[in-house]
Formats: structure tokens, C-alpha cells, sequence
């Protein structure tokens, strides 16, 4: 048989390494967004309520982090890019309420495993585009066969109102190459006022609503279909279904 090129072999254990690299901010994600689906759960099924209202996540293409690591100037290599790029791994988390965000947070800092890096603030200091988010730089442990990677993952937690407001942004800006006219970025500051006065207001609701869940005796007119036959019936409800019985016979 004949001997493989070095270039080849080089070639594959380049492409081996960087695949391993990827993976790891891929398993990454998946830790996070594991602990974030439990502690969902957990909150549900203890609470009938949870501040996360939906969880999403996305990776970095490989063009995509090459053209970040050459805007920011880092060292070419898989260390350099490890050490400068935070954003590799993302996981976004959209929360009901204000509040919510701040919970979500302090659930996820007070993870064993979980080592906070950095927060970003920007629903108390929201940026000078109107844009509100909660951003988180986390490192969790990635078990690899033959190794424990720290792999870094970022959050960004916010309300369903600043959500819309973002991905309205984001399409705004691609679609107009980033050169937005003046007199749209001043609508979208406007339209993340009118956000942010929106998310107050539905705090504050919130907030009445559940005082008066609280009432001894209150129900929200709901059943789940699973609890169809396992709760106990109104007395009402009981005397008409007997008095039927009794007239059918």
C-alpha cells in the first residue's frame, strides 16, 4: 500500500481538529440548553408557571467566525479564536415578563457547574438604538471521551415584546446593508419605547392578576385534559347530574 501524502495527513488532522472544536460548542449548547429545559419543567409542574417562555439556540458557521475573528483582529488559531470569540455558541431565552428575565438569570448563576464570565445589562441601560436584552457569557463543562472541555456560551434573555423588537431590527439592518436611513432608526427607537412602556404596563398587570389568583376559591375556568376525571366534582354540578338520573328513571 502505498504511504499517504503528508499534506494529506495534515490536511485530515487539521479538519479533525477543527471538527472536535465545533463540536464542543455544539455539545455546549446542548448542556445549557438542557439545564434550561429542566428548570422550565421544574417551574411548571411546581408553580403552573414559568418565566421561560421559549428557549432557542444557534452555532457560529465556520465562515462566520473567520470573518469575526479578522474583524476583531485575533490570533488566527483555534486558541486565539477560543479565547477572543464569545459568541460562538448562543442560546437565546424569551421571557413573559421583565422580571422574568432577571429570574431566569439568577437561576442559571446559580448553576454549580456554571461559571459566569460576563453580564450585559441592557434592559436597565439599553443601548443608544433602543435595543434591550440581558446578555450572559457563561462557561459550562463539556465531557469529551478524552477530555473536559470549558466551553463558553452566550445568553441573551429577554421579554417577547423585546424580542419582536429585535428581529424586526435584525431584518431591517440586512435588508439595507447595515446603511439604515436616519429617519427609520429613529422609528425603531420609538417603536423600542413604545416596547419597553408595553412590557411595564404587562408587569403591572401581571402582577394584579396574580394578587387575585391568590383569593381563597379563585378559578381561572381552565381544566388540562389529563386532570379530566381526577378532580372532584362542583356539589352543583353533582345535584343536576343526579336529579337528571332521577327523572330519567
Amino acid at each position: 500500500m502505498a504511504d499517504v501524502p503528508r499534506e494529506l495527513t495534515d490536511l485530515r488532522k487539521l479538519t479533525d481538529e477543527f471538527t472536535r472544536f465545533m463540536l464542543s460548542y455544539k455539545f455546549g449548547i446542548d448542556e445549557v440548553m438542557t439545564k434550561l429545559n429542566i428548570l422550565k419543567e421544574e417551574f411548571h409542574h411546581r408553580h403552573d408557571y414559568s418565566p421561560i417562555e421559549h428557549v432557542s439556540s444557534r452555532l457560529k458557521s465556520p465562515e462566520s467566525i473567520m470573518e469575526k475573528a479578522n474583524r476583531k483582529g485575533c490570533e488566527l488559531t483555534l486558541d486565539g479564536i477560543r479565547s477572543e470569540l464569545h459568541d460562538i455558541a448562543g442560546i437565546r431565552v424569551t421571557c413573559s415578563f421583565i422580571s422574568d428575565t432577571y429570574k431566569v438569570s439568577e437561576m442559571i448563576s446559580a448553576q454549580q457547574d456554571v461559571t459566569v464570565l460576563e453580564v450585559r445589562d441592557y434592559i436597565r441601560e439599553p443601548k443608544s438604538n433602543g435595543y434591550q436584552s440581558l446578555h450572559m457569557i457563561i462557561e459550562v463543562p463539556v465531557f469529551m471521551s478524552d477530555r473536559v472541555e470549558r466551553v463558553k456560551v452566550e445568553v441573551q434573555i429577554r421579554t417577547i415584546a423585546m424580542d419582536f423588537w429585535a428581529s424586526l431590527e435584525h431584518k431591517i439592518y440586512y435588508k439595507y446593508h447595515r446603511s439604515v436611513p436616519e429617519t427609520l432608526l429613529d422609528e425603531l427607537r420609538q417603536a423600542a419605547e413604545a416596547a419597553s412602556r408595553l412590557d411595564v404596563k404587562m408587569e403591572r398587570l401581571h402582577d394584579e392578576v396574580v394578587a387575585l389568583s391568590d383569593v381563597a376559591g379563585a378559578d381561572d375556568g381552565v381544566i388540562e385534559p389529563a386532570e379530566i376525571g381526577r378532580s372532584d366534582l362542583p356539589d352543583a354540578l353533582v345535584r343536576m347530574l343526579s336529579a337528571a338520573r332521577i327523572e330519567r328513571s
